[in-house]
């Protein structure tokens, strides 16, 4: 960084921090908004799924489910270490909230969080039985993978190294889900499936956030974003939505 130029117009050319020691304040509370929002989501997501595993109609699906809740609580280690460098309580944090607190099927809370944790609102609703599970997987995971395009080129380098390392393990995730969408579509469960669609559809959706983010400009001065919320959930749109069409099945 060139000795005349302010840290937030070094962010702004798109330059790149390492530790901890040169954040100014204000990015470093967005940074941690981020990291807590991505570790929360991981952990209820897992636990989640954790639910699930004895739900699985065979031993390969068991092991699948079982893989999901393993690497996402390795995925939420991981980024959690690095909150650790900014003075997170991290052998208390995996205890600290009640992962496996979920609403009722029918709430409806938009974006809006829970007061227990930073997961993103879609993991607050609950999952019933292994269609379900498959479902919400499938739409869920190729949402991941594209929030973790964005987030693998923030401007804080040890975080999106972390991201780029995750990345192909959630769309790993993706991969397992469309093979048990396949079987449970040649298993005569589509009905089941599109009305599982049909309720996760929008609830996933809403994990982009607002379209409207006044925050957008200030996270992209601090090479935290590059893409809005809509434009993001437009890709994601059209991705899952193809890969529904493909099952025979129709987004919501």
């Amino acid at each position: 960084m060139a000795e005349d130029m302010t840290i937030e117009s070094y962010l702004a050319a798109g330059g790149v921090l390492t530790n901890p020691t040169n954040v100014p304040p204000r990015y470093r509370g967005e940074l941690m908004k981020l990291m807590a929002t991505f570790v929360d989501s991981e952990l209820a997501g897992a636990a989640g799924f954790a639910d699930i595993i004895n739900q699985g109609p065979g031993i390969k699906e068991r092991i699948a489910a079982a893989k999901i809740v393993l690497e996402k609580t390795d995925n939420a280690d991981r980024v959690l270490r690095i909150m650790g460098e900014f003075g997170a309580n991290t052998e208390r944090y995996a205890t600290h909230h009640p992962w496996t607190a979920r609403l009722e099927r029918d709430a409806d809370i938009g974006t809006t969080r829970t007061e227990h944790d930073m997961r993103l609102a879609v993991f607050n609703y609950p999952i019933q039985g292994w269609v379900d599970a498959v479902v919400m997987n499938l739409l869920m995971s190729r949402a991941v993978v594209v929030q973790l395009a964005e987030f693998s080129m923030i401007s804080y380098q040890p975080l999106a190294e972390a991201f780029r390392a995750i990345a192909p393990i959630e769309a790993h995730h993706g991969e397992l889900a469309l093979e048990g969408a396949v079987k449970l579509i040649e298993q005569g469960h589509a009905d089941e499936m599109q009305a599982s669609v049909d309720y996760w559809w929008p609830r996933v959706a809403a994990s982009f956030g607002s379209a409207t983010s006044e925050k957008f400009e200030g996270l992209k001065a601090m090479g935290l974003r590059r893409t809005t919320n809509a434009a993001l959930r437009t890709r994601w749109e059209a991705e899952a939505g193809e890969i529904l069409k493909n099952l025979g099945l129709k987004a919501g």
